[in-house]
């Protein structure tokens, strides 16, 4: 069954509403992961499986983007309007790194996942139209 086909029996949900909290795409109601990051294999509300969603490095891309630029922004404000020495870069930019990364990785996952199943994206598939 694809989107299209659930359009009768399911609302037209927002992939990012669903997808950044970690809901199911087509019912908004299912988890869509059973650990951190490992998607569940179907909903356990509508029973859509999931064996559509690989979202590869996609959210992992976009975190390097969003992450480095915030870090990097920052960390050049603060050289040049405070100079502070090397280990107070240390102590205050990786702690965010990695806090940024990790609290970001789910949702961005969830996002990728829930945009594959508003696409109908697949492996290896042109769309001839």
């Amino acid at each position: 069954m694809s989107a299209s086909d659930d359009k009768a029996l399911y609302p037209d949900l927002s992939p990012f509403e669903t997808g950044m909290r970690g809901r199911c795409p087509r019912c908004g109601e299912g988890r869509l992961f059973k650990g951190f990051l490992e998607p569940a294999e179907r909903c356990q509300n509508c029973g859509l499986d999931y064996a559509f969603a690989d979202s590869g490095d996609g959210p992992a891309v976009f975190i390097i983007m969003i992450v480095g630029f915030i870090v990097v922004g920052l960390a050049l404000v603060m050289e040049f309007t405070l100079h502070p020495p090397y280990w107070v870069h240390v102590v205050l930019w990786v702690p965010l790194v990695l806090g940024l990364s990790i609290g970001l990785l789910r949702p961005l996952k969830g996002l990728m996942i829930a945009q594959q199943y508003r696409h109908r994206a697949q492996e290896g598939r042109i769309d001839e139209t």
